[in-house]
């Protein structure tokens, strides 16, 4: 019995790293990573991060969460049938080639799927149905369960890791100002593990698995499940927007869990819980956006200092522990409110350097760091350049 479960494992991980999607993300990944690269050059001539931050990010930082969510499932004997799994990985393929990952949100990809099997269940689709084999029966509390679990586990991840590594670029306000923005283009890959009908496992456990397929045997599958976050930011630091979103995902995601488990009884619940995630998650969105964009740009020409809007990463800058959204006042005791006042105090020591920083908490700090060879002019700041061609440049 236990050497059919571990073989079975063995090949649930197989089929985890055969899977379509699994490789489809990394050509995705890179898209994404081109597609950021060109931006900030534009912006400022240089890049911040490297073209595979996206892969890196996106195949490593779901992983805990992703085992976590997986133990969930399985307990709670969470089954899917073959052609829900399917389906759910062309829904999610055809997300991500619209290059708009907020709608790779758990919400949106599980949520199409959920209506799209209540059409393709209820209408005249044979065709469809033989491709995608099992369907119809599909268990709608569970696909529902999925999707609250799910949107937890984004709210998790976007608060945790989303802020990380933000991308600074420039925009140009309505007055033709030169206004710094950061934005945040995310994906996880989380490995879960389903119970798929049509297998040879079965259960001794009278109470296991809860969410059955007509008590049919069954076998293990790991997919790798794609979650996709964006939010744009102009009216405050990055972190502290992005958190707010997170925690606000997360209460969305509980609250579709819990409508989710009544749906276990009540089928109708299922519909509700998966029509509230749809519409919420868009709400958190447009939320967001009003209020950031009602807010003043919050990276843009103060009447004293200079605002950090990116460090590049490994430069003296991030070795200093220069933070985005702290104001440098002095340089080497000169003060500084322009880029080339910056630049030309930083040539008054050639081998160190002095800085006067203002904080998040509005207190002053004072950063210092030697300077070796062909570094002086390069720390690794970026600046919302304030010349009359409103020009960026990476200091």
């Amino acid at each position: 019995m236990l050497e059919n479960w571990l073989l079975e494992l063995l090949f649930a991980v197989g089929r985890f790293f055969i899977h379509p999607l699994f490789y489809l993300f990394f050509l995705m990944t890179l898209a994404y990573g081109y597609v950021r690269v060109k931006r900030e050059r534009k912006s400022f001539h240089i890049r911040v991060q490297d073209l595979y931050d996206e892969m890196k990010f996106t195949y490593t930082k779901g992983l805990l969460i992703g085992g976590i969510a997986s133990v969930v499932l399985f307990c709670l004997g969470v089954s899917l049938p073959f052609g829900t799994i399917v389906l759910l990985a062309i829904i999610t393929a055809i997300i991500g080639f619209t290059f708009q990952l907020r709608w790779l949100s758990a919400a949106f990809s599980v949520g199409i799927t959920f209506f799209v099997t209540v059409l393709l269940t209820s209408g005249q689709a044979g065709g469809i149905q033989e491709f995608l084999v099992g369907l119809s029966e599909t268990n709608y509390a569970s696909l529902s369960i999925l999707a609250g679990l799910m949107i937890i586990a984004e709210g998790v991840l976007i608060y945790r890791t989303a802020y990380k590594n933000t991308s600074p670029f420039i925009k140009t306000s309505t007055r033709g100002l030169p206004i710094g923005t950061h934005q945040a283009n995310r994906t996880w890959m989380l490995p879960l593990l389903f119970l798929v009908p049509g297998g040879t496992l079965t259960s001794t456990l009278p109470w296991w698995p809860v969410l059955t397929i007509n008590g049919e045997p069954f076998l293990l599958m790991f997919i790798p499940f794609f979650i996709g976050f964006h939010q744009r930011i102009q009216g405050s630091l990055p972190q502290a927007s992005i958190k707010v979103t997170g925690l606000r995902v997360i209460w969305l995601g509980v609250a579709t869990l819990l409508l989710s488990v009544l749906s276990i009884w009540f089928t109708v619940a299922a519909f509700i819980a998966m029509f509230i995630a749809m519409v919420g998650r868009e709400i958190i969105t447009i939320r967001q956006r009003i209020n950031d964009n009602a807010a003043a740009f919050y990276f843009s020409k103060r009447d004293q200092g200079l605002m950090i809007l990116g460090i590049l990463p490994h430069s003296p800058a991030e070795k200093m522990n220069l933070q985005v959204g702290e104001m440098i006042m002095k340089v080497n005791g000169q003060a500084v409110k322009t880029v080339e006042e910056f630049y030309e105090a930083l040539q008054k020591n050639g081998a160190f350097c002095k800085l006067e920083v203002i904080g998040y908490n509005g207190e002053i700090r004072f950063v210092q760091g030697a300077l070796y060879v062909g570094e002086h002019h390069e720390l690794g700041i970026l600046f919302v350049q304030d010349d009359k061609k409103w020009e960026t440049e990476a200091v």
